[in-house]
């Protein structure tokens, strides 16, 4: 079994595919880079070769792919902070209800629903 690298480069409205198979080079088109394994799977199961998998390798420009990356970066930015606010939340609310506050008390100083103080107890 094989694993083909599948160069995507736009061109006009489509993406133009080309890759290196044991079969030879090959090239084919897809309109969006979601129906590209597609294509090469399908080109290689007539060619009669077996594919375990297919990495599609996109080629756009450097501000494309610079908007990619800023993309990327402030979307695992977003993920920690989430991870870390998850756990300040509910290290928040064991301490005050450790404290003895009512859970609407505890919902109160957090600017959470009583609902979700009881969420993050349990």
């Amino acid at each position: 079994m094989a694993t083909i690298i599948a160069k995507a480069t736009r061109s006009g409205e489509w993406w133009a595919v080309e890759f290196e198979g044991p079969a030879g080079q090959r090239f084919t088109q897809a309109k969006r880079l979601d129906q590209v394994e597609a294509m090469v799977r399908d080109i290689c199961d007539m060619d009669g070769v077996e594919v375990d998998a297919v990495q599609v390798d996109p080629v756009v420009g450097d501000v494309e792919m610079e908007a990619v990356v800023s993309y990327r970066e402030a979307a695992e930015a977003a993920a920690q902070a989430k991870a870390q606010a998850s756990l300040a939340s509910r290290a928040a609310v064991s301490r005050l209800r450790a404290e003895g506050l009512s859970v609407r008390d505890v919902a109160a100083l957090m600017g959470v629903t009583p609902q979700r103080v009881s969420q993050l107890a349990g």
